[in-house]
């Protein structure tokens, strides 16, 4: 090589000092709500608490379907016969699968009176696309008597007197009638007994006469009208 050849600079790249060069932009952050929907508590991992509205305020305090009552399955294992009024506290599809365990056959059964809730469950869903458990709170809130009679009386004259009764009393009643009401209608009956229980549920919800529940409801308050 010899001196006189030169050497070839190396090209240094231009960069505009005009021209911004921009940060790659952040993905943005999901903004915080307080709740994790994942971590969302869904009845059978599916039906979710959130929207659950009690409508009868008298009644609020003794459906339980909110905030720690919401449970992934209807089976606690907890212990609400120990005290008074405890029961009270216990979620309300638990409630309506042990009104199941009715007539000495069926005591003792929680996991099929469970599968039976579940599959009522779905089929509410398919019939009405709404909320399954809205259906359930709304059919307590609906076949639950407001006025019942009992006896007064002694030394051989006893008459009947009218009685408000007490929204807990109503809950209990409401749900005794939706799985009586089921339980007959399915006994010697094509029609399985989630398909019955359903039946029962959605036209108690509605209000309407075809139900057991609210044609009882109606019978009681008759009498007791009658009573006053």
């Amino acid at each position: 090589m010899s001196d006189t050849e030169e050497i070839p600079a190396t090209e240094e790249p231009i960069v505009d000092e005009d021209v911004d060069v921009e940060p790659e932009a952040e993905a943005e952050e999901p903004e915080y709500t307080g709740e994790d929907e994942e971590n969302e508590i869904k009845l059978f991992g599916k039906w979710s608490y959130k929207e659950i509205q009690v409508h009868d305020i008298s009644l609020e305090d003794y459906i339980a379907c909110k905030g720690s009552h919401a449970v992934y399955l209807p089976h606690t294992a907890g212990r609400y016969q120990m005290k008074r009024f405890r029961k009270a506290s216990c979620p309300i599809i638990e409630r309506l699968s042990c009104c199941l365990m009715k007539k000495g056959r069926n005591s003792g059964k929680k996991i099929m009176a469970t599968r039976i809730v579940q599959h009522t469950l779905e089929i509410i869903h398919l019939l009405t696309d709404q909320n399954p458990i809205q259906i359930v709170v709304d059919a307590v809130i609906n076949s639950g008597p407001r006025e019942d009679s009992t006896r007064v009386g002694g030394a051989g004259v006893v008459r009947r007197q009218a009685v408000d009764m007490s929204p807990f009393r109503r809950v209990n009643y409401s749900l005794y009638l939706l799985a009586t009401g089921a339980r007959e209608a399915s006994f010697r009956n094509l029609k399985t007994m989630a398909e019955c229980l359903a039946e029962e549920l959605i036209n108690a919800a509605r209000g309407s006469s075809n139900s057991y529940a609210i044609k009882k409801k109606d019978e009681i308050e008759r009498v007791s009208k009658s009573n006053r």
